[in-house]
């Protein structure tokens, strides 16, 4: 199954909401083909989601402008009526929750604060840990963070903007990129408890703003995306420590483009293709990645095929490609060569201001 996030609430950074709120379908990988199941409208803004298919549940993170605190929200999927179940939502102790991340037995929910609020307005947690009760709803929050700081980029970096937190494959770690402090911080997670101070915290190049990352399946490798300076970075990572060296800082954009852009997503393919998107360029930039030493080789780019390429996804098989064309109302369906990595169009799917796209694994 693939839920799609979608906004419907218009917010003055990103314009016009068109969503219905969230959305499943069945996406047929044989074809490429998705077929809508059903909708909720009972829900704001889910601008990030984080699935489960063991249990059917999805976690959406709501991200309204204004609101002194977000929330997350757990909904049921019923694969045999075809129908969302709202179970709960908590309050995420800070502004704008802009990401959320499931450990990996399921038993708790990461959420990440973005924060359009001013610094210490509200209870102002920068990360917030949430428990997953039995039934599959959210308890309260049992641990958080706050960051404080600001980066070199008066307008984007004025204060701590955490965008990202995963649990390290082992999930004995909570690692999280902020994009206000230009920071990868790493912090010791157990039973849901954050230590504090942050056991390791690696600085990124001044005004990169990290936004997105993701470990490759090796446990060693990490991948990061820089929001601001439109950059791709290869990350070793020490498993027993939580720390990570940078290996390598690749530019997404080509050399000759000279308008405004910012990246956002990135995915990564079982052949060791990376995908990250351009927002700006409107483009899908392609990288082989060497599992063993973090070097990447440029594949080239690819038109993401419409407007502000938010989110990602790969589908179960690695076929396809889909893309969240924000303001163009359409997923984009792209095939994928394995043995290239290169894409080739494969249709679209309308779809009303799509945000975030997660198939249910």
């Amino acid at each position: 199954m693939m839920v799609v996030g979608s906004l419907n609430r218009d917010t003055p950074y990103f314009g016009t909401a068109a969503g219905v709120g969230l959305s499943v379908f069945r996406f047929d990988s044989a074809v490429g083909t998705a077929e809508l199941l059903c909708e909720e409208r009972g829900i704001d803004n889910p601008t990030y989601l984080s699935a489960k298919a063991a249990t059917g549940c999805i976690y959406a993170g709501s991200e309204v402008f204004g609101w002194h605190e977000g929330t997350v929200t757990a909904f049921r999927f019923d694969a045999e009526t075809n129908r969302l179940d709202y179970i709960n939502k908590q309050p995420s102790l800070g502004s704008t929750t802009a990401h959320t991340g499931l450990d990996p037995d399921g038993h708790h929910v990461l959420a990440a604060n973005y924060a359009l609020a001013p610094a210490g307005e509200g209870p102002d947690r920068a990360v917030v840990i949430f428990p997953v009760r039995p039934d599959g709803g959210l308890g309260a929050p049992i641990s958080s963070i706050r960051h404080v700081g600001q980066g070199p980029n008066a307008e984007r970096q004025e204060r701590s903007h955490a965008h990202c937190i995963l649990p390290s494959p082992d999930g004995r770690f909570a690692i999280v990129a902020d994009l206000g402090l230009d920071r990868l911080f790493s912090y010791r997670l157990s039973e849901g408890h954050l230590s504090e101070p942050a056991a390791a915290s690696l600085a990124l190049t001044p005004g990169s703003g990290p936004r997105h990352f993701l470990f490759h399946p090796n446990g060693g490798i990490a991948l990061l995306v820089g929001e601001l300076d439109s950059t791709l970075t290869s990350l070793r990572y020490e498993a027993e420590t939580g720390t990570f060296q940078t290996i390598e800082t690749v530019p997404m954009l080509p050399p000759d483009f000279t308008g405004p852009s910012d990246a956002a997503d990135l995915q990564l393919h079982p052949a060791g293709f990376v995908y990250a998107s351009n927002r700006g360029h409107d483009s899908i930039v392609i990288h082989k990645l060497d599992a063993d030493t973090g070097d990447l080789t440029s594949v080239g780019h690819h038109p993401c095929g419409g407007h502000i390429p938010r989110n990602l996804a790969i589908d179960p098989t690695g076929e396809f490609l889909l893309v969240a064309n924000q303001k163009s109302d359409r997923i984009s369906i792209f095939r994928i060569d394995a043995a290239s990595g290169t894409l080739s169009d494969h249709g679209s799917l309308t779809h009303g201001t799509p945000m975030c796209i997660k198939f249910m694994v």
